[in-house]
């Protein structure tokens, strides 16, 4: 079978507190591990998407609205809809399966995944990514 689940590739979580959220493999455990013995991933995605920048806006507001809450998780590959896009932001160095241990390790994940990700849109590269699936 042809291994698809990439790191870099972006996903739609369908199960659980995320589901219908995106996301980007981080790290892909075909063959599972010893707590978890099925195939899963570690992804990093958007909890809370930015909002509509539009021209009237001052900056203040604008840099209110182009927030974005991310979040880093495990999961398994039944609960993954991979899509075609791929996002190549280099989240390896900062989120890894040990930053899922502990509390503190797991919100300074989660912080420079937000601040990788807002650089991300800013730039306004991948916008299919940082928008939501309905409205």
């Amino acid at each position: 079978m042809v291994k698809f689940l990439k790191p870099n590739k972006a996903v739609i979580l369908l199960q659980g507190r995320y589901a219908g959220r995106k996301a980007v493999i981080v790290k892909s455990f075909d063959d599972g591990t010893r707590e978890r013995a099925y195939g899963h991933c570690l992804v990093a995605g958007i909890k809370k998407y930015p909002g509509k920048v539009i021209r009237k806006d001052s900056a203040k507001k604008t840099a209110k609205k182009s927030r974005v809450k991310a979040f880093v998780k495990l999961v398994n590959y039944q609960h993954l809809m991979p899509t075609r896009y791929t996002l190549d932001v280099d989240l390896k160095d900062v989120v890894s399966a040990d930053s899922l241990q502990s509390k503190d390790k797991k919100v300074t994940a989660c912080k420079e995944t937000k601040k990788r990700l807002e650089e991300r849109f800013k730039t306004g590269k991948n916008r299919w990514f940082f928008t939501k699936l309905r409205f």
